[in-house]
């Protein structure tokens, strides 16, 4: 293998492992959000008057409070870990290519590396077409391997399945709807995430952009960072800071855009013979609760998303952007 060849797998690899410690943080810290968001969810036909209210009696009245709050949280951590491991390691595999065919119309008139100095990321940059292209296509590719841990979590987390454990809820699944039934809800959650990912990447990119330029213009110089001393900390705080606003801005905007269909893809995947397909399970919805019931779990769903998507996206960021630096100089020492 040349060197070549053994750098661009290293950089993959790390691309994944940062993905994937970035996912499992965001999923244990936020995981009592999540469970909330699942058990509002579940409720259908109006038969609870305040579902959250009800979702949090029923945590409180649990003989242990914290095994309450984070069940479903290895699925959870599993799931999100992974997903967030694939989806960036794709993501980033996606970019590089974009970025490598100038003539292709998604790449940026900046799409080399970002540089350093000057920017709060060392991610490639990408026309808007792009990024919503790379986000969405990533996103669908990791959901769809991740589709049974999905199922597994949700399942797990609601109080309409006495699950004791994640192997029992496997089981029960596979004796009951067989292989097609960790699948369920894919149709929904692609429709979901493929949109939400796609316009995700394109609001943080240009909310990075527009925040990088507000920062640039008050104290300090954005290019010490690549100094030694206080200006580097500086720098890498300040680049910190845009990148997570970014997440929670972006975060806030799609989860309002994609909520229905989270709402639609948690029924179909919790009473799969009540809610047999994505257009049944719209019209049953509305029929039965109205156009507000595709709007069910919006700020539990719109507050998870926010913070885990920022976490996860700053962490990841920060990661690849001292490991750019630290490459970056073993090659000027090697030349």
């Amino acid at each position: 293998m040349s060197d070549g060849a053994r750098t661009a797998l290293s950089k993959s690899t790390f691309h994944f492992a940062a993905g994937l410690g970035s996912g499992v943080l965001s999923a244990v810290l936020l995981q009592p959000i999540d469970l909330l968001k699942t058990r509002v969810q579940q409720q259908s036909g109006g038969r609870v008057a305040h579902p959250l209210a009800a979702a949090i009696a029923d945590i409180r009245a649990a003989p242990r409070l914290l095994p309450a709050l984070w069940r479903g949280a290895v699925p959870s951590a599993l799931r999100t870990g992974f997903g967030s491991a694939i989806y960036f390691t794709a993501l980033n595999a996606i970019r590089q290519s974009a970025a490598a065919t100038p003539h292709l119309p998604f790449s940026s008139s900046s799409s080399s590396s970002s540089s350093l100095g000057s920017k709060s990321s060392s991610l490639p940059q990408l026309s808007n077409t792009g990024n919503l292209l790379a986000g969405a296509v990533a996103r669908s590719f990791a959901g769809l391997i991740l589709m049974p841990l999905t199922v597994l979590k949700v399942r797990y987390e609601s109080t309409l399945y006495g699950y004791s454990s994640l192997v029992s809820a496997a089981r029960d699944i596979a004796r009951r709807e067989g292989f097609r039934g960790f699948f369920a809800g894919y149709g929904a959650t692609a429709v979901r995430d493929a949109p939400y990912a796609g316009l995700y990447v394109l609001v943080y990119e240009q909310s990075k952009k527009r925040l990088g330029r507000l920062f640039a213009g008050g104290g300090g110089n954005p290019g010490d960072n690549n100094r030694g001393g206080g200006g580097e900390k500086m720098a890498l705080s300040r680049a910190a800071s845009i990148n997570f606003a970014s997440g929670v801005l972006s975060g806030v905007v799609c989860s309002v855009i994609s909520n229905p269909f989270d709402a639609v893809k948690t029924r179909i995947q919790l009473q799969p013979g009540q809610y047999r397909n994505m257009v049944h399970a719209v019209r049953r919805m509305v029929r039965e609760e109205g156009f507000r019931s595709l709007m069910d779990g919006l700020t539990l769903r719109m507050s998870r998303k926010a913070l885990s998507s920022a976490l996860a996206w700053t962490v990841y960021e920060e990661l690849i952007r001292r490991a750019e630096i630290t490459w970056s100089a073993r090659t000027h020492k090697s030349l």
